[in-house]
């Protein structure tokens, strides 16, 4: 018998990981910290990744088991890269999981908010708020124009993509 076949990761599992790939990269764009207002901090970062991993999870949302798994995939190399990263930075083994349990919290509440924020469109008002308060790290002078601009375009984007396509783990981003 071939072990190696019994611990392959699922294909799910597998396009979960290349959608937060694609996510992350995308996250990284300099366009994102050089003219649309992000800090190019580690909680800049984080509000990146995660708008990006949120906009992709909305677009899975209900469409089957298939989907279902390949969240779940992308949810778990989201927080293996949380976790890899707090280590990175010398986070020592006991507060890494207090400080991944305040991240997951962060976490599904900005899911939340953006869910709702993109279910109002087309007032962008909700959307504007929440981008403002986290991404732009609430700075009174920040325009949340561009990004927000940038995260309905890209929320069309994905919709626009065939749900195949994400199953297999490609994701299409517009340019920033």
């Amino acid at each position: 018998m071939n072990l190696s076949r019994l611990f392959k990761p699922r294909p799910a599992a597998l396009a979960g990981r290349r959608l937060y790939a694609s996510a992350s990269a995308q996250a990284r764009q300099a366009a994102f910290y050089a003219s649309m207002g992000a800090p190019d901090t580690v909680e800049g970062r984080f509000e990146l990744y995660t708008l990006h991993v949120a906009l992709v999870l909305r677009r899975l949302k209900g469409q089957g088991p298939q989907a279902v798994e390949t969240a779940q995939g992308l949810f778990d190399a989201y927080v293996k890269a949380l976790d890899d990263a707090l280590r990175e930075m010398g986070v020592g083994d006991l507060s890494v999981g207090k400080k991944m349990r305040k991240l997951g919290e962060a976490f599904y509440g900005r899911v939340k908010n953006y869910d709702e924020a993109l279910a109002a469109l087309p007032d962008k008002a909700l959307l504007a708020a929440i981008i403002g308060r986290t991404i732009l790290m609430g700075e009174a002078d920040a325009d949340a124009g561009p990004m927000v601009n940038y995260a309905t375009a890209a929320m069309a984007g994905l919709e626009a993509q065939p749900l195949e396509a994400l199953l297999q783990g490609d994701a299409t981003w517009p340019n920033p």
